[in-house]
């Protein structure tokens, strides 16, 4: 009989968040079906304090807990991926710690990734924490997969539509969303884990991008169920890094040609968000982006960062951008501009980019 994968689960704590969710987190992962010796939770408390530190060794004290001084997501997530290998684990899981989980979860992300070597990542279906009785009866869909935009822009699939079966285990063309999946280990290190230069936001973007280009896809496990605490504005508090990494990601992944090819909508679109940032009272932070651009250094860092993505691609850039939208789908704002204008310009002109490459 074939001994269960080692898994090891990953959760950051952030100045209170645990505070606010680790509960019930934590009494999730407690009832997973999963046997309890074939898994480990590594818990990080990112920027820790002795007074988080005190809380999380109380509140999950079987979890392995780790401190950092820093707030940086994608550091965390690294620290806590390389102490899993060091374990033995052999699968590793991110999960939000905003969440609850199906008995299943854990469970069902394995037996995704066992019967199918050619997946790296599998992605849990991600559905919206219920805040009534009318969500619990209809459950809304987070994100059965995220998709990305020839522009950088990053949004979900399917979000706020009913709960419905999923059968089989669908390819992801975008990436995997880092509330929850699972990653083979030996991938992770073969990819060089998450780039810490992204901090926070677009680190999910990156890792996705890194194990497409080195031949691996990426799946949903529709069965692994589990529901998300979502909160919108949470993530537009975050504009610097939102857009940075978005910015980023571009010039990190794209091949010069490319970047030529989008620089009209880029440079329309770069305007419309500068327009954007000026009526919220986000110029100041604009030009913080821009200034990051700017620094001589950043260039020396993302020119070694582009060799890195060279070096482990296996597939050609232009197989993985025929999978890239034309549309920016931000379903949580009704914006008629964007549906009515700029999508179906943007659209056009990536259909026309589509029969160049």
């Amino acid at each position: 009989m074939n001994m269960p994968k080692k898994v090891g689960i990953i959760l950051i704590n952030y100045q209170n968040y645990a505070v606010r969710f680790l509960a019930e987190c934590r009494d999730s992962l407690r009832r997973q079906d999963y046997p309890a010796e074939s898994f480990c939770v590594y818990v990080i408390d990112n920027a820790s304090t002795p007074e988080t530190e005190n809380f999380l060794r109380a509140t999950y004290p079987e979890a392995e807990l780790i401190t950092r001084a820093d707030g940086n997501y994608a550091a965390a997530n690294n620290l806590g991926f390389r102490r899993a290998i060091a374990d033995g684990c052999d699968y590793l899981v991110t999960v939000n710690m905003d969440t609850e989980m199906e008995a299943d979860w854990l469970s069902q992300l394995v037996i995704a990734l066992d019967g199918r070597p050619e997946a790296a990542i599998a992605q849990s279906k991600v559905l919206l924490y219920p805040r009534g009785d009318e969500d619990r009866a209809v459950p809304k869909i987070n994100s059965l997969g995220n998709i990305f935009h020839f522009l950088g822009f990053g949004f979900t699939f399917c979000y706020g539509e009913p709960d419905r079966p999923v059968s089989g285990y669908p390819e992801i063309n975008g990436y995997a969303s880092g509330c929850s999946f699972i990653i083979r280990a030996a991938v992770w290190e073969a990819v060089g884990g998450y780039n810490e230069e992204f901090y926070m936001y677009h680190d999910d973007v990156e890792l996705s991008l890194k194990v497409r280009l080195s031949g691996h896809k990426i799946i949903l496990a529709p069965r692994s169920v589990i529901r998300h605490k979502y909160e919108f504005d949470r993530s537009v508090r975050m504009f610097y890094y939102i857009e940075r990494n978005r910015v980023l990601t571009l010039f990190a992944f794209y091949p010069l040609w490319f970047l030529i090819l989008i620089t009209p909508p880029a440079l329309a679109i770069q305007l419309g968000l500068l327009l954007y940032a000026g009526v919220h009272g986000w110029l100041k932070t604009s030009f913080r982006v821009y200034a990051y651009f700017l620094c001589p250094k950043n260039y020396v860092k993302l020119h070694k960062y582009r060799r890195e993505i060279k070096r482990l691609s296996t597939v050609p850039f232009s197989d993985l951008a025929g999978s890239f939208s034309g549309r920016i789908e931000f379903q949580e704002i009704a914006n008629p501009l964007l549906n009515r204008l700029v999508n179906p310009v943007l659209d056009l002109y990536w259909n026309i980019v589509k029969r160049i490459i």
